[in-house]
């Protein structure tokens, strides 16, 4: 639970103990954005809408004006902070993430030096307390030490925040201090107007990361914004570098992308001060031109609104968002960590057009989310999943046919390995959101998938950000396989399946769309190459066939962001084919027992390469995988085992990077006692549902669990049929019904 000052404690306690109203439902009051802003979940708490372009947050420091506290942005143990950015991504997993875009700080003193000179942020930063900060759905405050406070609320595309100050005070516009920094930025004050605009060019996301990082520290974006105040500005300013420039309207130029000394000083803004002691300032973005954030602004933020109605709006907003999901029951601890794990999972993909023109989405987050959140989001909103699905089409047209396996609003980013599009694309329209062009993405996909690139051949970015999105694509044909000396890849047994499950799901698009298919069958079983008999383990395998030894199954040569050990998993697809590579689903059943367990018997967690990490995305569907080998109650057990124990309340709620919604998109399909079969599929695992009752209304489904929190299934039924597999038929998603899972506690 949050921190709140006494007062707002216990009205926030009533409300967590009020029943909803029965005419209008609205979880809002169970949603913590807090959760996930400490131990490595990379959250942030600010303002913002379902799918919303602007996100207005926190950006904390820890004495380094180049750097953030962060990574994308704030961290529940700093407290500090140097501004309140327009732009946010949730739960990327390198430092800094991305965005942070348009620092706006309110200061209390004289402006008698250059922001961009105080490297330290000792001057025109401010500390806080987590007692003076209060954060919700689609509403951000906090006082600050210098006594200063921000109010923040947000629509679609445009905010508004009301700044107070002990007495006058001023708004600096940090315009080049994103996150990363900037190629470039320019503000423009305009004292008669009233208003302050401008923009940044910027992106390197993941750009100072160890494996690969470099070659990203590249542009890729400009953000444009405009601010209006509903008090005349008393003096105005801008600053170059370390000079400040009293009384001048224009200022340019960026910081770079480095970091340290190599971008310390360096950078452009403006200022504003106010003889009031109050302003409202509203704020409106556009990532492609001044007159569209202009015209954002004027669609969505009316002159005399306050933070109040607008924060009211976006209340109601998140509460129609959240009722794709009404769960009944449970504890008011297990509803915010549910309804909070709903929340995190509806904010991205993120609205990337203006007001007024055609829907579009932007930021993919491909590795992590082909595993969960894409599938969710299909599920509960086919609409948004189906807009997505044309974007990421759209966006790959726009990059000469390549579908990046993380594109950041539109930027090709290259970050991971696999090709996730395919099973992103395939399990979207499996789920249900259909509305797109199909048989357009498909054969890109598939082009992508068979036709070499010749980006495959660099090496550029590798291993973490390398080029190729099927890399040395003629190479992994020929062989099989993707050899691990000569893949131009971050590793070769990693790429091998990864690119096993985005073949299979071509595969599964294909035979939906009545195409043929059994080549990329063939191909979907081709994990069995890097399966080496002799040691029972996924291994990277040289182009002359032989095994990259010394092997050990706790190292992740040949892997990414994880080891052997969690890899040799990761066959979803044909988990029965895995099973008999081990020598039988018996044998298989002890190895999934001794991944999950330590010798002293208590549950993994994380921290150990030989056994599962719930931290990280490669290895999240094997509690499920208890369900093919014929032990139902294993699954169960593990499933709310981990779910239990590494997702919570408080800010140290989620297990690991948030990854644009993954991880609790994992949670929320566990809470519900379903999961993807397959990442291409809609066939559905169970497990035990958590609460007794859920409903998904939009598919007609409903969820019965009256043994609830039991773990253990009796007896499953469908609209009154026993399903007689662990696991539930497409139909279930097509058609909806009265899913009753009958639990015990034994």
């Amino acid at each position: 639970m949050r921190a709140l000052s006494a007062g707002l404690s216990l009205v926030l306690t009533a409300a967590l103990v009020t029943p909803a109203s029965a005419a209008v439902r609205d979880d809002t009051r169970y949603v913590d954005p807090l959760i996930g802003s400490a131990g490595g979940g990379n959250t942030y708490p600010g303002a913002v809408r379902p799918f919303g372009m602007i996100s207005w947050s926190p950006t904390s420091t820890r004495g380094d004006q180049t750097n953030t506290g962060a990574a994308n942005g704030y961290a529940y143990d700093v407290t500090r902070v140097r501004g309140f950015s327009l732009t946010h991504v949730n739960g990327a997993g390198c430092h800094p993430g991305a965005a942070g875009d348009v620092p706006i700080m309110p200061h209390t003193g004289a402006i008698t030096s250059s922001p961009t000179a105080d490297t330290g942020d000792q001057v025109y930063a401010s500390d806080f307390t987590h007692a003076d900060e209060i954060a919700e759905p689609g509403r951000y405050r906090v006082g600050l030490k210098s006594g200063a406070t921000a109010d923040l609320s947000v629509t679609t595309r445009a905010g508004i925040g009301e700044f107070t100050f002990p007495a006058e005070g001023s708004l600096l516009f940090r315009v080049s201090n994103s996150l990363n920094g900037s190629e470039d930025a320019e503000v423009t004050i305009d004292p008669v107007a009233n208003t302050v605009s401008g923009s940044v060019l910027t992106g390197a996301f993941c750009g100072r990361r160890a494996n690969g990082g470099v070659n990203n520290q590249k542009t890729y974006y400009r953000l444009y914004f405009t601010a209006s105040f509903d008090r005349p500005i008393t003096a105005y300013g801008t600053w170059v570098n370390s000079e400040l420039r009293p009384g001048t309207t224009t200022a340019s130029g960026g910081e770079g992308y480095l970091t340290g000394n190599a971008r310390a000083g360096k950078g452009s803004g403006g200022f504003v001060s106010f003889a009031d002691n109050k302003v409202t300032t509203r704020v409106g973005i556009s990532y492609t031109s001044a007159e569209a954030a202009e015209r954002n602004l004027a669609a969505e933020i009316p002159k005399r609104a306050t933070v109040a109605q607008i924060a009211e709006e976006a209340r109601k907003a998140w509460a129609k968002q959240l009722r794709a999901v009404e769960v009944d029951g449970g504890t008011a601890d297990e509803r915010t960590i549910f309804y909070t794990a709903l929340y995190h999972t509806f904010l991205q993909p993120n609205v990337i057009s203006d007001a007024g023109r055609e829907l579009r989405y932007g930021n993919f987050s491909g590795w992590d989310q082909y595993r969960a959140q894409t599938q969710l989001l299909a599920l509960l909103a086919p609409d948004v999943a189906s807009t997505y699905a044309q974007s990421l089409l759209d966006i790959a047209r726009k990059n000469g046919g390549v579908w990046d396996r993380w594109v950041h609003i539109t930027g090709p980013t290259h970050v991971m390995t696999g090709d996730p599009s395919a099973p992103a694309i395939a399990g979207m329209y499996a789920m249900g959101a259909t509305d797109f062009d199909v048989r357009a993405a498909y054969d890109s996909l598939l082009h992508q998938a068979t036709v070499p690139h010749p980006d495959g051949l660099s090496d550029k970015g590798c291993p973490g950000q390398c080029e190729g999105q099927r890399p040395n694509l003629a190479e992994h044909l020929r062989l099989g396989y993707a050899p691990h000396d000569t893949c131009h890849c971050w590793g070769g047994a990693a790429e091998t399946l990864e690119d096993a499950v985005a073949d299979h799901a071509l595969a599964d698009l294909a035979a939906r769309l009545g195409l043929p298919s059994e080549e990329l069958r063939k191909r979907a079983g081709w994990w069995r190459n890097t399966f080496n008999p002799a040691t029972g383990h996924q291994q990277a395998r040289r182009a002359d066939g032989s095994w990259v030894t010394p092997f050990n199954p706790a190292s992740d040569q040949g892997f990414a962001q994880g080891s052997s050990a969690t890899y040799t998993w990761m066959v979803p697809h044909d988990a029965q084919g895995l099973a008999e590579a081990m020598g039988g689903k018996d044998i298989a059943a002890a190895r999934l027992d001794a991944f999950f367990h330590r010798p002293d018997g208590s549950w993994a967690t994380g921290g150990d390469p030989l056994r599962y990490d719930p931290t990280n995305e490669p290895g999240i569907h094997t509690p499920w995988l208890y369900n093919e080998l014929g032990r139902p109650h294993q699954t169960q057990e593990t499933v709310r085992a981990m779910a239990k124990l590494v997702y919570r309340t408080g800010p140290n709620g989620l297990p690991g990077n948030d990854d644009l919604g993954t991880m609790s998109a994992w949670y929320v399909f566990a809470a519900l006692g379903l999961y993807p079969r397959t990442p291409s599929s809609a066939e559905l695992h169970v497990s035990s549902p958590m609460f007794p009752k859920a409903r998904i209304a939009q598919r007609g489904i409903t969820i019965l669990a009256p043994g609830a929190p039991g773990i253990h299934v009796d007896d499953v039924r469908w609209n009154g049929r026993r399903q007689t597999t662990p696991w539930l038929p497409e139909q279930f998603v097509q058609r909806g019904g009265v899913l009753r899972v009958s639990t015990a506690t034994r």
